[in-house]
Protein backbone atom coordinates (compact mmCIF):
# COMPACT_ATOMS: atom_id res chain seq x y z
CA UNK A 1 0.00 0.00 0.00
CA UNK A 2 1.43 3.45 -0.82
CA UNK A 3 2.24 5.77 1.84
CA UNK A 4 0.09 8.86 1.66
CA UNK A 5 1.58 12.39 0.97
CA UNK A 6 1.69 14.09 4.17
CA UNK A 7 0.33 17.84 4.00
CA UNK A 8 1.33 20.58 6.50
CA UNK A 9 -1.66 22.78 7.29
CA UNK A 10 -2.05 25.82 9.94
CA UNK A 11 -5.25 26.34 11.18
CA UNK A 12 -6.81 29.16 13.88
CA UNK A 13 -9.14 29.17 16.14
CA UNK A 14 -8.52 26.65 18.50
CA UNK A 15 -10.93 28.40 21.16
CA UNK A 16 -13.22 25.59 21.64
CA UNK A 17 -15.22 27.17 24.41
CA UNK A 18 -18.90 28.23 24.85
CA UNK A 19 -18.45 30.86 22.37
CA UNK A 20 -16.17 28.20 20.21
CA UNK A 21 -13.95 29.16 17.23
CA UNK A 22 -14.37 26.44 14.17
CA UNK A 23 -10.45 25.46 13.93
CA UNK A 24 -11.30 21.91 15.67
CA UNK A 25 -14.23 21.53 13.63
CA UNK A 26 -12.02 22.59 10.63
CA UNK A 27 -8.96 19.82 11.97
CA UNK A 28 -11.51 16.83 12.34
CA UNK A 29 -13.12 17.48 9.05
CA UNK A 30 -8.82 17.65 7.06
CA UNK A 31 -8.08 14.69 8.65
CA UNK A 32 -11.27 12.76 7.31
CA UNK A 33 -9.93 13.78 4.04
CA UNK A 34 -9.25 10.47 2.63
CA UNK A 35 -6.38 11.38 0.01
CA UNK A 36 -3.64 12.50 2.18
CA UNK A 37 -2.14 12.66 5.59
CA UNK A 38 -2.10 15.91 7.58
CA UNK A 39 0.12 17.44 9.66
CA UNK A 40 -1.73 20.09 11.55
CA UNK A 41 0.05 22.98 13.16
CA UNK A 42 -2.02 24.86 15.71
CA UNK A 43 -1.88 28.79 15.29
CA UNK A 44 -3.46 30.22 18.38
CA UNK A 45 -3.47 33.12 20.29
CA UNK A 46 -4.08 32.65 24.03
CA UNK A 47 -2.31 30.21 26.02
CA UNK A 48 -5.51 28.94 27.16
CA UNK A 49 -7.26 27.50 24.03
CA UNK A 50 -8.52 24.33 25.14
CA UNK A 51 -7.29 23.42 21.04
CA UNK A 52 -3.57 23.72 22.25
CA UNK A 53 -4.02 20.84 24.42
CA UNK A 54 -6.80 18.33 22.75
CA UNK A 55 -5.32 15.11 22.24
CA UNK A 56 -5.36 14.21 18.47
CA UNK A 57 -6.25 17.46 16.87
CA UNK A 58 -2.50 19.63 16.44
CA UNK A 59 0.46 17.67 16.27
CA UNK A 60 2.45 21.44 16.87
CA UNK A 61 1.13 24.39 18.40
CA UNK A 62 2.45 27.85 17.70
CA UNK A 63 1.12 31.55 19.31
CA UNK A 64 1.18 34.35 16.54
CA UNK A 65 0.51 37.30 16.89
CA UNK A 66 -2.93 39.38 17.36
CA UNK A 67 -4.48 40.89 14.18
CA UNK A 68 -3.92 44.48 15.81
CA UNK A 69 -0.34 43.90 15.78
CA UNK A 70 -0.14 43.76 11.77
CA UNK A 71 0.97 42.14 9.00
CA UNK A 72 4.51 42.89 9.21
CA UNK A 73 4.83 40.89 12.66
CA UNK A 74 2.08 37.98 11.34
CA UNK A 75 4.26 37.38 8.33
CA UNK A 76 7.47 37.34 10.44
CA UNK A 77 6.23 34.89 13.00
CA UNK A 78 4.59 32.64 10.16
CA UNK A 79 8.38 32.57 8.61
CA UNK A 80 9.64 31.43 11.64
CA UNK A 81 6.77 28.66 11.78
CA UNK A 82 7.68 27.82 8.09
CA UNK A 83 11.19 27.59 8.35
CA UNK A 84 11.03 24.42 10.56
CA UNK A 85 7.18 22.74 9.58
CA UNK A 86 7.14 23.61 5.46
CA UNK A 87 3.32 24.55 5.89
CA UNK A 88 1.45 23.90 3.03
CA UNK A 89 -1.40 25.82 3.50
CA UNK A 90 -2.74 27.91 5.63
CA UNK A 91 -6.57 28.13 6.94
CA UNK A 92 -7.59 31.33 9.21
CA UNK A 93 -11.29 31.06 10.78
CA UNK A 94 -11.62 34.26 12.44
CA UNK A 95 -13.13 37.43 11.06
CA UNK A 96 -10.82 39.81 12.63
CA UNK A 97 -7.68 38.04 11.25
CA UNK A 98 -8.95 37.67 7.89
CA UNK A 99 -7.91 41.32 6.42
CA UNK A 100 -4.27 40.59 7.10
CA UNK A 101 -3.78 36.97 5.74
CA UNK A 102 -5.81 38.12 2.39
CA UNK A 103 -3.01 41.06 1.93
CA UNK A 104 -0.50 38.43 3.12
CA UNK A 105 -1.55 35.92 0.66
CA UNK A 106 0.79 36.39 -2.35
CA UNK A 107 3.62 36.89 -0.02
CA UNK A 108 2.83 33.40 1.75
CA UNK A 109 1.97 31.55 -1.88
CA UNK A 110 6.38 32.86 -2.67
CA UNK A 111 7.01 30.99 0.16
CA UNK A 112 5.07 28.15 -0.81
CA UNK A 113 2.23 28.42 1.29
CA UNK A 114 -1.33 28.57 -0.11
CA UNK A 115 -4.38 30.22 1.17
CA UNK A 116 -8.07 29.77 -0.13
CA UNK A 117 -9.66 32.85 0.84
CA UNK A 118 -11.93 35.70 -0.79
CA UNK A 119 -10.12 39.13 -2.39
CA UNK A 120 -10.32 42.24 0.25
CA UNK A 121 -13.11 43.82 -1.58
CA UNK A 122 -15.65 40.69 -1.26
CA UNK A 123 -14.41 40.41 2.43
CA UNK A 124 -16.03 44.33 2.52
CA UNK A 125 -18.93 44.38 0.66
CA UNK A 126 -20.46 41.34 2.86
CA UNK A 127 -19.40 43.23 6.31
CA UNK A 128 -21.84 43.79 8.60
CA UNK A 129 -21.08 47.84 7.74
CA UNK A 130 -22.06 47.26 4.10
CA UNK A 131 -24.73 44.89 4.40
CA UNK A 132 -27.79 46.14 3.59
CA UNK A 133 -26.32 47.89 0.46
CA UNK A 134 -25.17 44.62 -0.52
CA UNK A 135 -28.19 42.99 -0.21
CA UNK A 136 -29.93 45.56 -2.44
CA UNK A 137 -26.72 45.53 -5.46
CA UNK A 138 -27.38 41.54 -5.44
CA UNK A 139 -31.43 41.65 -4.96
CA UNK A 140 -31.32 39.64 -1.56
CA UNK A 141 -33.25 40.47 1.34
CA UNK A 142 -31.58 42.24 4.24
CA UNK A 143 -32.79 43.63 7.45
CA UNK A 144 -32.49 47.36 7.86
CA UNK A 145 -29.62 49.09 9.56
CA UNK A 146 -27.68 52.61 10.81
CA UNK A 147 -24.30 52.02 11.85
CA UNK A 148 -23.93 54.42 15.75
CA UNK A 149 -20.57 55.82 17.14
CA UNK A 150 -22.56 57.28 20.07
CA UNK A 151 -24.64 56.08 22.39
CA UNK A 152 -27.07 58.77 22.20
CA UNK A 153 -27.73 57.66 18.39
CA UNK A 154 -29.85 55.20 19.89
CA UNK A 155 -33.20 56.82 20.28
CA UNK A 156 -33.40 58.27 17.22
CA UNK A 157 -32.22 54.74 15.40
CA UNK A 158 -34.74 53.28 17.37
CA UNK A 159 -37.32 55.58 16.17
CA UNK A 160 -36.43 55.01 12.64
CA UNK A 161 -36.51 51.52 12.93
CA UNK A 162 -38.91 50.27 15.84
CA UNK A 163 -38.32 48.61 18.82
CA UNK A 164 -37.11 45.71 19.23
CA UNK A 165 -33.78 46.43 17.60
CA UNK A 166 -30.87 43.97 17.18
CA UNK A 167 -27.61 45.54 18.57
CA UNK A 168 -24.50 44.13 17.03
CA UNK A 169 -21.04 44.28 17.52
CA UNK A 170 -18.36 45.14 14.70
CA UNK A 171 -16.91 41.23 14.63
CA UNK A 172 -19.47 39.24 17.24
CA UNK A 173 -22.21 38.97 19.34
CA UNK A 174 -25.79 40.33 19.30
CA UNK A 175 -28.28 41.09 21.83
CA UNK A 176 -31.96 41.40 20.62
CA UNK A 177 -33.47 45.07 22.55
CA UNK A 178 -36.66 46.07 23.62
CA UNK A 179 -36.25 49.21 25.05
CA UNK A 180 -33.31 52.22 25.53
CA UNK A 181 -32.10 50.86 28.75
CA UNK A 182 -31.21 47.10 26.87
CA UNK A 183 -29.54 48.77 24.12
CA UNK A 184 -27.47 51.36 25.84
CA UNK A 185 -26.61 48.04 28.23
CA UNK A 186 -25.36 46.38 24.60
CA UNK A 187 -23.94 49.12 22.74
CA UNK A 188 -21.35 49.79 26.06
CA UNK A 189 -21.04 45.70 26.66
CA UNK A 190 -20.50 45.48 22.68
CA UNK A 191 -17.97 48.84 22.19
CA UNK A 192 -15.64 47.84 25.15
CA UNK A 193 -15.37 44.39 23.69
CA UNK A 194 -14.91 44.71 19.93
CA UNK A 195 -15.12 48.51 19.77
CA UNK A 196 -16.49 50.89 16.80
CA UNK A 197 -18.70 51.04 15.37
CA UNK A 198 -22.03 49.73 16.19
CA UNK A 199 -24.50 48.37 14.14
CA UNK A 200 -28.40 48.59 15.12
CA UNK A 201 -30.45 46.19 12.72
CA UNK A 202 -33.96 45.74 12.58
CA UNK A 203 -35.98 42.92 14.26
CA UNK A 204 -36.70 40.28 11.90
CA UNK A 205 -39.40 37.61 13.82
CA UNK A 206 -38.77 34.48 12.27
CA UNK A 207 -36.76 30.60 12.20
CA UNK A 208 -33.07 31.05 12.10
CA UNK A 209 -31.91 29.07 9.73
CA UNK A 210 -28.05 28.79 8.79
CA UNK A 211 -26.00 27.67 5.74
CA UNK A 212 -22.38 26.89 5.71
CA UNK A 213 -21.25 26.71 1.82
CA UNK A 214 -17.92 26.37 -0.67
CA UNK A 215 -17.30 28.81 -3.35
CA UNK A 216 -14.83 28.05 -6.02
CA UNK A 217 -13.76 31.60 -7.03
CA UNK A 218 -15.27 31.57 -10.55
CA UNK A 219 -18.82 31.19 -9.11
CA UNK A 220 -19.50 28.05 -8.82
CA UNK A 221 -20.95 26.15 -5.37
CA UNK A 222 -18.83 23.31 -4.45
CA UNK A 223 -21.06 22.20 -1.16
CA UNK A 224 -23.88 24.07 0.49
CA UNK A 225 -25.20 22.56 3.81
CA UNK A 226 -28.59 24.10 5.33
CA UNK A 227 -29.24 23.76 9.17
CA UNK A 228 -31.56 25.00 11.55
CA UNK A 229 -30.47 25.26 14.97
CA UNK A 230 -32.13 23.48 17.91
CA UNK A 231 -30.39 24.68 20.98
CA UNK A 232 -29.54 27.95 21.32
CA UNK A 233 -26.86 29.25 24.16
CA UNK A 234 -27.45 32.80 25.77
CA UNK A 235 -24.60 34.12 23.34
CA UNK A 236 -26.75 33.08 20.04
CA UNK A 237 -24.42 29.89 19.43
CA UNK A 238 -25.47 26.59 18.25
CA UNK A 239 -25.31 23.81 20.86
CA UNK A 240 -27.07 21.69 18.41
CA UNK A 241 -28.51 21.91 14.93
CA UNK A 242 -29.47 19.51 12.10
CA UNK A 243 -29.77 19.31 8.43
CA UNK A 244 -32.56 20.33 6.51
CA UNK A 245 -34.05 20.57 2.86
CA UNK A 246 -34.44 23.68 1.93
CA UNK A 247 -34.43 24.43 -1.51
CA UNK A 248 -34.74 27.84 -1.19
CA UNK A 249 -32.08 27.99 1.50
CA UNK A 250 -29.95 26.38 -0.95
CA UNK A 251 -31.13 28.40 -3.73
CA UNK A 252 -29.84 31.66 -2.01
CA UNK A 253 -26.16 30.47 -1.15
CA UNK A 254 -25.95 29.41 -4.69
CA UNK A 255 -27.05 32.86 -5.93
CA UNK A 256 -24.76 34.47 -3.12
CA UNK A 257 -21.67 32.69 -4.47
CA UNK A 258 -22.70 33.22 -8.17
CA UNK A 259 -23.06 36.61 -8.43
CA UNK A 260 -19.77 37.47 -5.89
CA UNK A 261 -17.67 34.61 -6.98
CA UNK A 262 -16.60 34.14 -3.88
CA UNK A 263 -13.61 32.13 -2.77
CA UNK A 264 -13.76 29.75 0.11
CA UNK A 265 -15.56 28.67 3.42
CA UNK A 266 -18.80 31.66 3.99
CA UNK A 267 -22.29 30.66 6.27
CA UNK A 268 -25.44 32.84 5.93
CA UNK A 269 -27.36 33.27 8.76
CA UNK A 270 -30.59 33.73 7.65
CA UNK A 271 -34.19 34.72 9.31
CA UNK A 272 -36.98 32.33 7.64
CA UNK A 273 -40.35 34.45 8.17
CA UNK A 274 -43.66 32.92 8.56
CA UNK A 275 -44.33 34.01 4.72
CA UNK A 276 -41.34 32.27 3.95
CA UNK A 277 -39.32 35.58 3.09
CA UNK A 278 -35.17 34.57 3.91
CA UNK A 279 -33.42 37.51 5.13
CA UNK A 280 -29.54 37.46 5.39
CA UNK A 281 -28.55 38.22 9.09
CA UNK A 282 -25.16 38.06 8.83
CA UNK A 283 -22.35 36.77 6.08
CA UNK A 284 -19.54 35.06 8.16
CA UNK A 285 -16.71 34.95 5.56
CA UNK A 286 -14.99 32.22 6.89
CA UNK A 287 -16.18 28.39 7.96
CA UNK A 288 -19.06 28.46 10.99
CA UNK A 289 -17.64 26.42 14.42
CA UNK A 290 -20.13 23.61 13.60
CA UNK A 291 -18.55 23.14 10.23
CA UNK A 292 -18.20 19.40 11.19
CA UNK A 293 -21.33 18.27 10.25
CA UNK A 294 -21.07 18.82 6.70
CA UNK A 295 -18.37 15.87 6.86
CA UNK A 296 -21.08 14.20 8.99
CA UNK A 297 -23.39 14.99 6.20
CA UNK A 298 -21.76 13.49 3.44
CA UNK A 299 -19.98 17.43 2.09
CA UNK A 300 -16.49 17.55 3.99
CA UNK A 301 -16.07 21.18 3.64
CA UNK A 302 -12.55 21.68 4.88
CA UNK A 303 -11.16 18.63 3.12
CA UNK A 304 -12.26 20.10 -0.26
CA UNK A 305 -11.52 23.78 0.66
CA UNK A 306 -7.95 21.79 0.97
CA UNK A 307 -8.04 20.15 -2.23
CA UNK A 308 -8.75 23.26 -3.81
CA UNK A 309 -5.87 25.10 -2.64
CA UNK A 310 -3.67 22.83 -3.29
CA UNK A 311 -4.71 22.55 -6.97
CA UNK A 312 -6.27 19.12 -6.93
CA UNK A 313 -9.94 19.12 -8.91
CA UNK A 314 -13.05 19.10 -6.82
CA UNK A 315 -16.11 18.48 -8.61
CA UNK A 316 -19.60 20.21 -6.92
CA UNK A 317 -20.88 18.11 -4.64
CA UNK A 318 -24.57 18.01 -4.88
CA UNK A 319 -26.52 15.02 -2.28
CA UNK A 320 -26.29 15.07 1.24
CA UNK A 321 -28.08 13.24 4.44
CA UNK A 322 -30.70 15.18 5.53
CA UNK A 323 -31.12 14.93 9.44
CA UNK A 324 -27.67 14.78 10.49
CA UNK A 325 -27.85 16.43 13.94
CA UNK A 326 -24.60 17.98 15.67
CA UNK A 327 -24.87 18.15 19.60
CA UNK A 328 -21.63 19.95 21.84
CA UNK A 329 -21.18 19.33 25.01
CA UNK A 330 -18.52 19.91 27.59
CA UNK A 331 -15.73 18.34 28.64
CA UNK A 332 -12.90 18.97 31.48
CA UNK A 333 -9.11 18.50 29.46
CA UNK A 334 -7.02 17.68 32.07
CA UNK A 335 -3.07 19.00 31.06
CA UNK A 336 -0.11 19.16 32.94
CA UNK A 337 1.05 22.89 34.36
CA UNK A 338 4.31 22.40 32.43
CA UNK A 339 2.34 22.18 29.10
CA UNK A 340 1.22 25.46 30.17
CA UNK A 341 3.90 27.27 30.68
CA UNK A 342 5.52 25.97 28.15
CA UNK A 343 3.43 27.46 25.51
CA UNK A 344 3.24 30.85 27.78
CA UNK A 345 6.82 31.18 28.16
CA UNK A 346 8.00 29.86 24.44
CA UNK A 347 5.07 30.16 22.54
CA UNK A 348 5.30 26.83 21.04
CA UNK A 349 4.23 23.57 21.99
Amino acid sequence: MAKKKVIHIGVTGLNNIDSPGPGIAVIRGLRENGKYEVRIIGLSYESMEPGIYMPGMADKVYQIPYPAAGTDALLQRLTYIHDTERLDLIIPNFDAELYNFIKLADKLAELGIQTFLPSLEQLDARDKINLFHFGKQHDLLVPRDRTIHQVYEIPKVATELSYPIVVKGKYYEAYVCYNYEQAEKAFHKLHAKWGLPIIIQEFVKGTEVNVAALGDGKGNAISIIPMRKMYITDKGKAWAGITIEDDDLSEMARKFISTTKWKGGFELEVMKTADNKLYIMEVNPRFPAWIYLTAGAGQNQPAALMHMALGDTVKPMKKYKVGKLFLRYAWDLIIDVEQFQQISAFGEL
